[in-house]
């Protein structure tokens, strides 16, 4: 066994719930200010997921004032406290890099209704 997968199975999460491309998320981060710690919740839709084991991210969108907000989070980072399913979305793409160029009604993902 690689030492390297030895480790990165030691730092999985399992409560990390299943999602993809498309679904609403709610991410918990911990924000670490002047010494202290707080938790920042980051709410937005899955545009994109990369890579595999302890190294996957996600990207989540939201609009926040008329501006479009990106942030990438690593799953499994011990800086994200808790990823919550919000809500399904039905996409036939594997990335939805097409929802930056448009605003409001537009930028919606329809509701799955599994």
């Amino acid at each position: 066994m690689n030492i390297i997968d030895k480790i990165e199975r030691e730092r999985l999460k399992d409560d990390v719930p299943e999602f993809t491309v498309g679904d609403t998320l709610a991410v918990h981060a911990r924000i670490i200010e002047e010494g202290r710690e707080r938790i920042q919740i980051f709410t937005g839709y899955v545009i994109a997921r990369a890579g595999s084991g302890a190294r996957a991210t996600v990207t989540l969108r939201r609009e926040s004032y008329g501006r479009g907000v990106e942030k990438v989070f690593p799953i499994h980072s011990p800086r994200v406290a808790k990823i919550e399913l919000k809500r399904r979305g039905r996409v036939r793409q594997a990335k939805l890099y097409y929802l930056r160029d448009r605003r409001g009604k537009k930028a919606r993902v329809k509701e799955d209704k599994r």
